[in-house]
């Protein structure tokens, strides 16, 4: 491919590009650090122009921006929208029993983030949009049938595959407001192919990591991940009571690893390396038309002492878990106070993390597992009638999420208030317990996700709890250095 000078940012304009070959049986999945990894890697100063022309052909492309009106102003700095889909096709059989793969994909986009990279290029934030989360679409015509459908809602992740990129670009412009720059789209394949070409990332856990779903098993303490164990990691939702909110948690921390190994180790430096890891990524990577050589380029330059410490991570602030909308099901629901309040940020290209003071004096308990991400039945253990909806009510007042329909204990005459809870979620029966002074901890294996309190003779109250920092500012700010591995 022939050289292309390179252009001043200023003097940058929209250009069309040859149409490359769409390749239309792709694998559809990545996870949130692949798909940032896919902007890292590109980032690195100093290579060759001529080194990211000849890498350029590798990218499938996609016109995830064709026919758009009606689009949000721009703002300062660069937007990626990262997208990764649920596709396998490039697994092999091996890889797929080894790491549970099996199953249908849904052709659904299995991730979303946004990623902001500052008009200074000195900080890249990143934020998640969870996969249910209630969404609008905007009116839109069928690329392919030219069908004209009205706006209706659904969760995020089915805009792919009702309308592919373009439908889910647009979607996620109509909730947000921010305009989407570029728009980049990664697989398992990628993910596994650049873990193993970077020599693997090292990650920590404080307690034991068992999902039978993924076959996630890890004791505690520090592990060097490989490519299909990583994998595991990043993709693991049945450990705790968090569930897609305690895998986006692992995935920032394994992120902020793999970033930290990847700009401290030289590979970004490594003219070889880089070749192999970019084409690594870059093999199975689908990118709009307008990102090309330059868009790589001063990605690179303007990247220069990117670094874990540069980086933001948080996810949309939540209004209600589980709310139920007719003909679509349970999804999340964002919070729009303070939803838009971030999403200005990123228009704004301010840092998410603000330095606004809050005193803790009047601040309830920190938990390690905030109310809205555990799920609470209750049952009258005591002759007073009533008293089981009383503390229902209490709990969801007090953001739990509870199921609305206490029972009577098989005893009517229990002196304790108890939480009976399975091991394995036993970091959300204490966040619990912090809610319910005096209450009593009972291990009861095989319970499940939901935990159980037995109102006992001793109730008193119902307090209000609420996450434990890092929260350095109003969206729970994590920073990249902050999530890592000591």
């Amino acid at each position: 491919m022939p050289s292309i000078p390179t252009r001043s940012p200023a003097s940058r304009r929209p250009r069309r590009r040859p149409v490359h070959p769409v390749r239309t049986k792709r694998p559809r999945w990545a996870m949130r650090a692949t798909m940032t990894l896919s902007v890292v890697i590109l980032a690195s100063a100093g290579i060759g122009h001529s080194v990211v022309t000849s890498l350029e052909a590798d990218i499938a492309r996609v016109d995830a921006f064709k026919d758009m009106k009606n689009r949000p102003r721009a703002g300062h700095g660069m937007n990626v929208l990262l997208v990764g889909t649920d596709g396998r096709d490039r697994i092999t059989e091996r890889e797929r029993r080894r790491y549970r793969l099996g199953g249908a994909p849904c052709h659904c986009t299995d991730t979303l983030m946004i990623v902001h990279i500052s008009e200074d290029r000195e900080r890249a934030s990143v934020v998640s949009l969870p996969r249910d989360s209630y969404a609008v679409t905007p009116p839109h015509t069928d690329v392919s049938t030219g069908k004209t459908h009205p706006g209706h809602p659904l969760r995020i992740n089915a805009a792919y595959a009702e309308g592919g990129p373009q439908l889910t670009v647009r979607t996620v412009e109509h909730m947000t407001r921010v305009k989407i720059d570029h728009y980049l789209e990664v697989d398992f394949t990628s993910f596994m192919k650049t873990v193993d070409v970077l020599g693997g990332v090292k990650v920590c856990t404080a307690r034991p990591l068992k999902d039978p779903y993924t076959g996630l098993n890890l004791a505690p303490g520090t592990h060097h991940l490989k490519g299909g164990e990583a994998l595991q990691y990043v993709r693991s939702r049945h450990i705790d009571a968090d569930s897609d909110f305690g895998r986006m948690k692992r995935q920032q921390r394994f992120l902020a690893a793999l970033v930290e190994h990847a700009t401290s180790s030289g590979i970004l430096l490594n003219p070889l390396k880089f070749r192999d890891v970019t084409r690594a990524v870059l093999g199975s990577v689908r990118a709009d038309r307008g990102f090309g050589t330059d868009e790589l380029l001063d990605l690179g330059r303007a990247m220069r002492t990117f670094s874990p410490s540069s980086s933001e991570f948080t996810t949309v602030p939540i209004a209600q878990m589980g709310y139920v909308v007719k003909g679509i099901g349970s999804t999340v629901k964002w919070d729009p106070v303070r939803a838009e309040r971030l999403f200005r940020s990123l228009r704004d290209d301010k840092p998410l993390a603000t330095t606004r003071t809050r005193s803790t004096a009047a601040q309830p308990p920190a938990v390690e597992v905030a109310p809205q991400h555990i799920r609470v039945h209750v049952e009258n253990g005591t002759p007073t009638v009533g008293l089981a909806k009383r503390v229902d009510t209490a709990l969801a007042a007090a953001g739990f999420r509870t199921t609305g329909r206490p029972t009577p204990a098989a005893a009517r005459s229990a002196p304790r208030t108890v939480i009976s809870y399975d091991p394995r979620w036993d970091r959300s029966a204490k966040s619990l317990a912090a809610a319910l002074p005096g209450s009593v901890l009972r291990a009861a294996p095989g319970l499940g996700p939901t935990l159980k309190v037995t109102v006992g003779t001793d109730f008193r109250q119902v307090r209000k709890v609420r996450a434990k920092d890092p929260e350095p500012g109003e969206f729970g700010i994590v920073r990249g250095d902050e999530v890592g591995c000591s």
